[in-house]
Parts: C-alpha cells; structure tokens; sequence
C-alpha cells in the first residue's frame, strides 16, 4: 500500500502511524511497530494526540522549510506523524481556545528530549508572523538554546549531550500569535559536575569549549593550557566528543550572549570566571599537624587575579573558617582551622557556587531580555533531564529521578486517571482500564508526614547536622530504615538504599547525600566574593550577612521539591501536549536496536494502557457553551445565539452536519466526539462557512471601491471627448468592464502576453485596410503597449488548414504620435504612430482611449494628443515596391445612428445622424436614468435598446466567450445599435464577477407579482450566477426594477433575480 511521505512519493507503508490502530495490542506488538518503523527511518509514532519519538542518532532529512510548509494548518491525519504536526496542533489550540497550552518531552537521558524542544521553538518561530520587535525575540529564543546548552549540558556515559539542568521554557504570544516575550524557569543545576565526572564523561561543555576555541589573547590573559592540565576536568581522562566541534560551538556561544544583549564589559567576566574555576580547582591540599594547608601557594595567585580578590586572604579562607559562639546570652566570632578534607571540601563549595550563581545570571538575562509586562497568551516547553541510572547513583540522581516521576505522574493523572474519572462524573459508557499510578513513589519521596517521606527525613537529618562527617549519612540510613524501611518500594543494601521507580529500581550510595543537600555556602566565602575589584562578580553574591538567621536554611531536596510542585501546578493550568521520547540503544549508534531496552521503555511508559485507553475513550471534549460558541456559525438556528437548552443546541449541530450517533456521547456538561476525523469535519465546515461570509463581505467591498474607480474612470473619460465629440445615447453612463474578451480563459490570446503582464482592456474590434476593407482583430491594452491579434490559416506542417491566433502588431507607446476622431457619434479612431497608422472601429472606444491617455503618460511622461476633425487622414502599409500612401475618411451628417459606409478610391465616406450634444457629461447615479416615469424611455440610458435596433442575430451568445459577428453595416437603416451588438453572453458572468461594483444585492425573496412594468427579451440570456434568471428570446416576463448599473431585477416563472438590461426592451 503506496502513502504519501515527505521523502518520496514512493515509500512503502511501514507499520502503523498511530498505535490507535494496531490489530493485536500488548508490549512486543508496540515493540516491533516502532521497530518496524525506525529502521525505515520513521522516528515519529502517533498514540492518539501523543507523540512517540525514537532516536535515530543521526540528522533526519525532514526538518526543512517544505515540511513546516507542509504541516502548517495541515489536520493531524493529512501527513504523516511529525513533531512540527503537533507543535502546528499546540500553537492553533492556542490561537482558537484563548488557552494556555504545554508540551511536556519526557524520556530517559540520551532519549532526544532537548533536541525536540529545539524544533518545537523552530518551527514556532517559522510559522509566527511579526515585525522588527518580534523577530528579536525570536532570535533570543533560538539563541538561548546554545547558550544554555554550553552552561548546562555536558556528556555522560549515557548521552553525549546531556541536560544537567531542567528548564521550562514559556514562549509568550500576542492576541495575534507572534511570540513578543518569554520566561525560563531552571531546576537544580547538577552542581557537582563542576568539581567531579564519572570515568567516560566531561564537565560542562562551556569549559572545553573556552580551551578549544579561545584566541592567542585570551588564552594569555584567562592562562589557558590543555584540559588535562586542570585537576576539574582531567579525572575523568576523556576531554572530546564524538560528532562535537568545540572550537565552533565556543563561537556560537558568543555570538548567542551578544544576540540576548549581554555587554562585552560582562562576557569578558563571564569567561574570567570560568576560567578562574579552573584554576582553582588546582589549589590543592597537605595535612600539617592536623591542618590543612595550600600545597602550593603559587597557584593561589591566578585564580585570585582572575576573579579580583586578594590571593592571600583567598587562601585563609579556604582554611580556616569563621564560627559563632554563644554562651550566656553573648556571642563572639572564632577562627576554626580547616583539616585537608574540610579546606578541600571548602575549594569546591566556592567552585560549585561560582558556576551556580553564574548560570542563574545566564538565565535572568535571558528573561530580561524576552520579558513583556502583562501574559496574554503562552506555550510552555519542558525539556528537563531525563530518567537515569549510573553505576554511582548520586544524590543528583535522586533529585532528578524525583523530577521524572512527578512528570510520569501528571502523564497518568490527565492521560489515564482524569481521563476515565471524567467519563464516570458525566455519565459516559466505560469499561475501567488498569494502569499502574506512581503516586505511591511521589509519596514515598516527598511525604512531610504519616510517614515521612525520603525527603523529609533527609531535612531532619541535615537540620541536627554540625559538621561535615561521615556520622550524618549513616544516621540517614537508619533513620530512613525506621521510617519507610516497610514501604513496598523501597529496600536498603549495604551502601545506601533501592527505590522502585515507575522506570525501574534504582540503588543510591548514601555517602554524600547529607552534604550535598545541606548545601551550605559558608558566610566567609561569601564576604570574601563580595571583596572582589569586579562590580559583576559582586553582584553573584547579594546577601546581607549583618542579618541574623531564623530558621531552618533552605535544603537542596525542599527547593526541588518545591519548585517540582510549582511546575506541575503550572503545567496542570495549560492544555498538555505528550511527546514521549525513547532511546532505542546505548552505543548512540543509527539503527542500532536493542529490543529489551525499548520494551523496558515502552513498558515503563505506559503505552499499552495508553493506547487501551485512547481505543476506548474520546478524542475531543468540550463544554456545551464553549462547543455553541465555536461551532454555532454552522446553523441559521444556532447563529448568533442558540435560544434553547444548550444540550439541545450541541444536538442540532450536530444532526446538522449529519454525524453518525456512534461518533458523540452526550455528558451531563460535555460532548464527548470519538475521533479526530469527526472533529475535523466539523472544523472544514465552520471554515468554509467563514469562507463564504469573508467572500461576501469582501464582494461588497470591491463592489464599493470599484464603483467609486469606474465612476472616476467614467468622469475622465467624459472629459477627453468634452466639447469636441457628439455622444451616443447609450454610452454615457454604461459600465466599464475592461476585459470584454474573457482573457482568464483564453490561453491562446494570452500567449502573446508575458506571464503576469496585467490587462486594461481587451476587445474586439473592427480594422480597415487600405481598401477599407473591415477584418476582426483582438485589441489588447497592458502597461507595456497595444497588441493587435489576428486569426490566419495555418500552410503547412501537421496544423494545416487550422485557424490559428497571430500577434499581427504591436505598438509601443513611445511610436505612438498622436490618436484622431471625428466630432460625429461614431465609433472609428485612427492609431497614428511612426511607421503608419491603423484605423479601427470600437463601441467602447471612449474607455480605451481613457485607460490609453493613463498609461501613455506614465511610460512617456507627457500628454497623448488627440485630436477631433471630420476629415481624417492616416498613412497605410508600405506594400511591395509601392510607396506607403494615404488615405482620406470624411464624415457628413447623415440618419439615424448606425453609421453607413461608403468607400471610393482613397476616401472613405462616414454618414451617420446626429448623436447627443457634445457637452453630454457622465452624470453620476445617472439621475435622468433612474428618475424617469416608468412609462416613458429613458434618453440617457445604458441598458435600453432602441426598438429599430439590429434584429438578434442568429447565433446566439455562446459560453466560449465570443462575440457575436456585427450585421454587415451597408445593409442597415436603423439608428446606432453597434452598441447592443450580442454581449458575450459567457463573459457576462465573469465580468460581473471581476466588476460587480455596479450591481445591486438580489431581492432575499422572491415577492408576490405585482402589477407593473414588464419587459421582452431581444435575446437568449442563461444565467451566470445563482442570484441570476435565465430567459429565451421573445419571453415577456416582469421588470421589478432597474438600476443604473445595467443590471435589472426581474421575475419569471416564479423566479426573481438579475439580468443585464441591454438584452430586453421595456414594453
């Protein structure tokens, strides 16, 4: 089965898009689908609106600018699963609800979480729109990611770019979807990577990044050497990467501090710092007597260079410490000397803090910079560290896995237990789905009470805590063994203590833990940071230590406990989004699969039940008002209000749309639509009604202004024939049309055009040659000159005998020298330009002379001339060894006022009758037109032809737009009806269509006949339009009224609607 992919049109299906839809549901059917589709190279699965993203360890080739084109506003069913499919889906949620949404990326550590959040961001900052403002946001956004990155991430044996920190990232947007600000919130910053690594990992990226990619200056002046030359960095023995360009990175990082605003002054600081942290971690320690001394004092001096302090009470405070002493009521200020293990332990807590505070100022410029005063609308990103289990699991560790299973947590609570509570209040038909609900291991870490949790002992412990000991870790352990040593998911072993984690047991070694989370900067370093020469290093460190302490000191384990607790209160606020990210081996290798290490995963997960629940369950939701308001356009009933039950009001729409009643259950406050398919029927229709109003609303304005434009035309027009030319009766106020040879739909006239080359007029028209012989030609109007178009038989080759178009001139508008009339009502004009001239015959010359006179004078900055005389004289084609002569035409005062022809040698003679004043203006609303008796002719008229006009011609008007031929002019009598020659009836539609400025609305209803004017057709007329009649010739039927447009309303057979008036006389 051949499905449309982003690759090729070609690709074979490979197992199933939305897990939804998997025969045989159980773990190995999950396991093999992904599979299946992974090594096709398919990372993205749909379980319902949740996404499912493998690591493929390598770039993918479908994140370009095609594919955002091709998700953007695309239903989540139309192109294959995507993440930019469901940040599309997250960011028109926002924009459509008013609500706040979130996608929460979970997955173990190597899973890809952090690069899904980048192209999320990615592909928000494509599809939003905004100006110079918004466009600097977006750079901060993008550019925050680098930056953070180098601070933030590091490798691990686990994940070569590994988050070791949490952030979530707000991207605040306007009412009109451009995001103009944003707010990072971090979580707990693995500090201690600063000061140790694990065997295979580094520290943090910024560190080799600075050694790699720093100049000959910096190096000089930071004392830059090789990373194994830092005690910080060399006890882990790797130093790079695979696939990472340091030195590249280290410039991007740069360039991403000067886009967020950072001063040079303070980048400069920035690397001072870092660099200082290096160099301080090689201050080492001896044992002297049972203190602890600097090994060598020379190295104190570089780091207190680099961060502004005096090298010698750097060393004094690294050992020796300050104490309080109280004793009767009195206090007084100690020096305790420091042994090697507690002046060391001192070296990295300053290290630790340094690098602390420093990310957090990273963070807070970030925020300054993207921060706006007031929220309107926001999508929030959390891309946090991911489950892990090392072969020394930390105290970090823990934190994180605590993190990990407060996600897992909201996972279970809106995906399956909400979800299956919902439908029990409202009163939905379920079977009650099994799943297992981690919130007994939340508990079992961060109960305060009955029985306290991990958490809360770790805190008691810490608060009775004096010194640093070895005592505290084993007092926790036995503390934790009476208190929760029962509990089903925890154990003890000989180092520490088990947890059973939704993701798996986890044994952590207790040594450490104590400290680690007492996390205590001692006042001492803090005054001796505060003495620093730079303002910036200053400002890192802002405490008043001249106030006195009350209280417990913040713990590392309740601020992360506390600020896990706010982002799920946060997270609990927005509409949630799933992306559930899988690392399908450990070697970081492309299509590597190790299949127990995916079904561990998927396990974990809860896909299974996921799914199960998902098959089950209700794709939509909404409460009955909102589901009203949204969808209430779709009915006459329920626009713009429903006045009823609102229950009722749901039903009727969605009866209207004809829904299957299996597709939506009724709630007590909610309906509830099965799948996405029915929901997005009801979206098409609500689009389409929209389409139709805008359509309307946009006719009526175009109607509005193109009035007030052919108005001004008809005025101008007037003006170049003032004074100078009699007037046919019905030419004064008629409608200019522009086009009335229906170029949209004729290729084969349009090729002598370029490709976008605009139309001012087009018409057929009438060429005399030298014998005044008349021949059809297609004159054409655009702003690079007149085309003249003829038809001649093909000679030879396999098209002989074929009538084929041919551009028989083209006249620029720099040769044009002048245009002649007569002062007759005629409608011939002569073409003066340099080689000869051509004399053609138009009705609606008037317009084309009006457009001609425009466009000649924005090509050649001057005025056309023309000019009125009853005997004219134009130049003809030189023809063979003939010179080119000319030729004389002379008008008379003649009958009637279709003009007669009568050639003879080299003149030709024009009779024709006296036609209105030459003073005749365009009368704006035709006054005379539509204040005339009912029961009288109008004189000023467009629409209503002379009795002793032609006769209808025997062809009648065809659909191919063309125009009917004119009756051979010798054989007439009758007055001027060149005019009313057989409109291209085809064209009358889309001419109306292009310029229907001048119609009126139709009548809402047909009314009952009343007793008035009536009118009989001259010619055949189908209708163009549903608003329009359709008549034979001779059929007599009612006028109900006429407008001065030219088009009437009128009623036959029951029918009321309009129809152009120049096809029907009054009677």
């Amino acid at each position: 089965m051949a499905k449309y992919h982003w690759q090729s049109q070609n690709v074979k299906q490979s197992g199933v898009d939305d897990m939804v839809l998997l025969s045989k549901i159980s773990e190995d059917a999950i396991v093999e689908n992904l599979k299946k589709r992974y090594m096709d190279d398919y990372i993205f699965t749909y379980i319902g609106p949740v996404l499912i993203s493998v690591n493929p360890f390598k770039q993918m080739p479908y994140f370009t600018d095609r594919e955002i084109e091709l998700y953007q506003g695309a239903a989540q069913y139309e192109n294959p699963p995507h993440i930019y499919a469901l940040t599309d889906n997250m960011y028109r949620n926002m924009m459509i609800e008013g609500e706040n949404q979130c996608v929460i990326i979970s997955g173990e550590s190597g899973a890809g979480k952090t690069v899904a959040a980048k192209y999320i961001m990615g592909y928000i900052s494509k599809v939003s729109g905004g100006g110079s403002k918004v466009q600097h946001v977006k750079d901060i956004i993008l550019q925050s990611n680098p930056l953070l990155e180098a601070f933030g991430n590091a490798k691990t044996v686990r994940n070569n770019n590994s988050s070791r920190f949490g952030k979530y990232f707000e991207i605040q947007f306007s009412r009109g979807g451009e995001p103009d600000g944003g707010k990072i919130s971090n979580f707990l910053l693995e500090k201690s990577r600063v000061v140790s690594q694990n065997e295979n990992e580094r520290n943090f990226h910024i560190y080799y990044q600075l050694i790699e990619g720093a100049n000959a200056q910096q190096k000089e002046g930071l004392g830059i050497m090789t990373p194994d030359y830092y005690y910080y960095l060399n006890q882990s023995g790797t130093y790079k990467v695979d696939g990472t360009n340091d030195c590249k990175d280290f410039q991007e990082t740069m360039e991403a501090m000067q886009v967020i605003g950072i001063p040079g002054d303070i980048q400069a600081q920035v690397l001072q710092i870092i660099a200082g942290i290096l160099h301080l971690g090689n201050i080492s320690f001896i044992e002297a007597g049972n203190y602890g001394q600097v090994e060598s004092t020379d190295l104190l001096a570089f780091p207190a260079y680099l961060l502004g302090i005096d090298p010698n009470r750097l060393q004094d405070k690294l050992t020796s410490r300050k104490m309080d002493s109280k004793w009767g009521g009195k206090s007084e200020s100690i020096n305790v000397t420091l042994n090697q293990e507690q002046a060391t332990y001192t070296r990295d807590a300053l290290a630790k803090a340094l690098y602390a505070r420093l990310f957090d100022y990273l963070v807070e410029a970030i925020n300054k910079a993207i921060q706006k005063p007031h929220e309107e609308f926001s999508i929030g990103v959390l891309d946090i560290y991911g489950f892990e289990i090392f072969k020394k699991n930390g105290f970090e560790q823990f934190c994180i896995n605590f993190v990990n299973e407060k996600l897992q947590q909201i996972f279970i609570e809106l995906t399956l237990k909400a979800e299956q509570e919902e439908y029990v209040q409202e009163g939905i038909k379920w079977t009650p789905i099994e799943y297992f609900n981690n919130k007994i291991v939340c508990d079992l870490i961060e109960n305060k009470l009955n029985p306290p949790g991990i958490m809360s002992v770790l805190d008691d412990v810490c608060a009775t805590m004096h010194a640093k000991g070895e005592g505290a870790d084993g007092t926790l352990l036995q503390k934790l063994q009476a208190a929760v040593g029962t509990h089903e998911h925890f154990n003890n072993w000989n180092s520490g203590f088990v947890v059973h984690h939704y993701a798996g047991k986890v044994s952590y070694d207790i040594n450490g833990f104590c400290e680690r989370n007492r996390d205590v900067l001692f006042p001492d370093l803090i005054e001796l940071m505060q003495s620093s020469e730079f303002d910036f290093i200053c400002s890192l460190f802002p405490e008043n230590l001249n106030t006195d302490k009350k209280g417990r000191p913040t713990t590392a384990s309740s601020k992360i406990k506390r600020q896990a607790n706010n982002l799920v209160n946060t997270l609990m606020k927005c509409t949630p989004h799933y992306i559930r990210c899988i690392k399908p081996n450990e070697t970081k290798r492309p299509k590597d699969w190790e299949e127990s290490r995916v079904k561990h995963q998927v396990e974990y997960l809860g896909l299974r039940e996921n799914i199960r629940v998902r098959r089950a369950g209700f794709a939509y939701r909404r409460v009955f008002n909102k589901f009203l308001m949204r969808y209430a356009i779709l009915t006459a009933e329920t626009w713009p209000c429903w006045r009823g039950p609102e229950q009722q009001g749901v039903l009727h729409l969605l009866r209207s749309v004809n829904m299957d009643n299996d597709q939506y259950q009724m709630g007590r406050s909610k309906v509830f639509v099965k799948n996405p398919e029915s929901l997005f029927l009801l979206e098409e229709m609500r689009e389409r009604k929209f389409d139709t109003y805008s359509r309307i609303i946009q006719k009526a304005w175009r109607r509005f202004i193109a009035r007030k434009k052919y108005e001004q035309m008809r005025e101008e027009a007037s003006d170049i024939l003032y004074n100078s030319k009699e007037r046919r009766k019905n030419s004064i106020n008629r409608n200019f049309v522009g086009d009335y040879l229906g170029l949209e739909q004729k290729p084969e006239l349009r090729q002598f055009l370029s490709k976008r080359e605009r139309v001012d007029f087009a018409d057929s028209v009438n060429k005399f040659d030298r014998r005044f012989k008349s021949i059809k030609r297609d004159l054409i109007l655009t702003p690079k000159g007149i085309y003249l178009i003829g038809r001649e038989k093909v000679k030879k080759g396999p098209e002989k005998g074929q009538i084929k178009e041919v551009l028989k001139r083209k006249l620029e508008f720099g040769s044009l020298s002048s245009v002649s009339l007569s002062t007759r009502q005629d409608d011939f004009f002569i073409l003066h330009e340099i080689e000869y001239d051509s004399l053609l015959e138009s009705n609606f010359k008037t317009e084309f002379l009006s457009l001609l006179s425009k466009r000649y004078e924005e090509v050649t900055k001057r005025k056309l001339t023309i000019s009125f005389s009853d005997r004219l004289e134009f130049r003809v084609k030189k023809e063979g060894w003939g010179g080119g002569s000319s030729r004389v035409v002379v008008f008379q005062r003649g009958q009637g006022d279709l003009a007669q022809l009568k050639p003879g040698g080299k003149t030709l003679s024009i009779t024709v009758g006296d036609g209105l004043p030459k003073s005749s203006t365009y009368q704006n609303g035709a006054p005379k037109f539509s204040n005339a008796p009912r029961n009288q002719r109008s004189e000023i008229t467009y629409s209503a032809p002379n009795k002793h006009g032609r006769p209808p011609s025997t062809v009648l008007p065809k659909l191919d737009h063309q125009r009917a031929p004119r009756a051979p002019v010798q054989t007439q009598n009758q007055g001027d009806m060149a005019f009313l020659n057989v409109p291209d009836q085809g064209m009358s539609g889309m001419q109306r269509k292009r310029s229907i400025s001048h119609r009126p609305p139709p009548a809402p209803k047909p009314q009952p006949a009343p007793k008035g004017p009536r009118c009989r057709a001259l010619y055949q007329y189908v209708g163009q339009d549903t608003d329009e009649i359709s008549f034979e010739a001779n059929e007599v039927f009612d006028l109900v009224k006429q407008d001065p447009s030219g088009w009437w309303t009128g009623r036959i057979r029951g029918m009321e609607g309009l129809f152009p008036g120049n096809y029907v006389e009054k009677i």
